[in-house]
C-alpha cells in the first residue's frame, strides 16, 4: 500500500463485502427463527458459545486476533438475537 487513501479504499471495499455477507447471514437467521418457538430457543446460550469458540479457532488459524473475532461475533450474534426476538414479538402480536 502506498497511501492512507489506498488503505481506506481497500477497507471500504471489504466493508461492502462484509455487508453483503451479513445480509446473507440475516436471511439464514430469519430462516432458523421459523423453527424456534420461544425466547430460550432464540437466545440458545450453548449455541452462542459454540459459535464463538469456532470463530476464535478460525481466527487463530486465519491470522485474526481471537479476542477481536470474539468481540465481533458476540456483537453480531447479539444483534441478530435482538432481530429474532423482535420478529417473534411481531408474529405473536398478529
Amino acid at each position: 500500500m502506498e497511501s492512507l487513501d489506498e488503505v481506506r479504499a481497500r477497507i471500504d471495499a471489504l466493508d461492502g463485502e462484509l455487508v453483503r455477507l451479513l445480509a446473507e447471514r440475516q436471511e439464514l437467521v430469519r430462516a432458523a427463527a421459523a423453527f424456534k418457538r420461544d425466547e430460550q430457543a432464540v437466545r440458545a446460550p450453548g449455541r452462542v458459545e459454540a459459535v464463538v469458540a469456532l470463530a476464535r479457532e478460525r481466527a487463530e488459524a486465519g491470522g485474526l486476533a481471537p479476542d477481536v473475532a470474539e468481540a465481533v461475533w458476540r456483537a453480531m450474534i447479539g444483534a441478530f438475537i435482538e432481530l429474532e426476538l423482535d420478529e417473534h414479538t411481531a408474529r405473536s402480536d398478529r
